[in-house]
């Protein structure tokens, strides 16, 4: 991409005490009756693409948002290296597949991000500069930001999270809504993203993008963790039967 010269890994601030590993210990969700996630366990380093993928309903983008601390679970508990309980803080950070963005220009939906969390003068301004020509917007940095497109639109969510250099990046289904450029361009920023010290965790359905991005992968299936394996791994020689119906794309009920 365009202006994607500048190398934002070598400005980064010294980071402060890690919150990875996460450990989801016994997680429980439900909801109007119906148990969406139960008694997950599972933990995750900080060297790594972690892709959360498995069939609709198996409960994946709940996951996302119980990490996150967007939802409470129902039973067990999200626990950071740094803190008891699973609250979001400000070295978390969240993608959705529809960014909500302000009725603002490009450039000051990056800058709101850092306004709200404390950045003024220079360091800001220095923090706006970097993220949209890391992401290829700096040429629509004046732009309303809901006249672009969808894949702008996506690359301008990643634009905001990268601005705060977040420890952790959940990504739901990034690029679910993009033609095959627009995600290439969303798979690249992720995975410079990733290269700059941010963990990813990410849900997706497209087995092409798990395959070329992920490091591990969590395999879900009707709210269970199934699988917790390399992606190699998985897609070589899954554990499980349920794994290996679903690598040869059958259905599973």
């Amino acid at each position: 991409m365009a202006g994607m010269n500048i190398e934002l890994a070598d400005t980064r601030p010294a980071a402060p005490e890690d919150i990875l590993p996460l450990m989801v210990e016994g997680l429980a969700f439900e909801a109007g009756g119906k148990q969406i996630l139960n008694r997950l366990d599972f933990r995750l380093e900080g060297e790594s693409q972690s892709f959360i993928i498995g069939p609709n309903g198996a409960g994946k983008s709940v996951l996302l948002r119980l990490c996150h601390g967007l939802l409470q679970p129902t039973a067990g508990k999200v626990v950071w290296a740094t803190t008891a309980e699973s609250k979001p803080s400000k070295q978390q950070a969240m993608v959705f597949q529809r960014p909500v963005l302000l009725r603002r220009s490009v450039r000051a939906n990056v800058e709101y991000a850092l306004i709200v969390r404390g950045f003024r003068g220079p360091e800001r301004r220095r923090r706006v500069t970097l993220a949209l020509e890391e992401t290829g917007l700096a040429d629509l940095a004046e732009q309303p930001a809901r006249v672009l497109s969808s894949g702008e639109q996506q690359r301008l969510a990643l634009a905001r999270v990268w601005a705060l250099h977040p420890r952790v990046l959940f990504l739901d289904e990034p690029t679910a809504h993009l033609d095959p450029s627009s995600t290439r361009m969303v798979e690249e920023i992720i995975s410079r993203i990733f290269q700059s010290g941010t963990k990813i965790i990410m849900t997706s359905h497209d087995m092409g993008q798990v395959q070329r991005l992920a490091d591990e992968i969590l395999f879900l299936h009707g709210g269970r963790l199934i699988e917790q394996t390399s992606v190699d791994r998985f897609f070589s020689q899954p554990k499980t039967r349920e794994g290996k119906l679903f690598v040869e794309g059958n259905l599973l009920w």
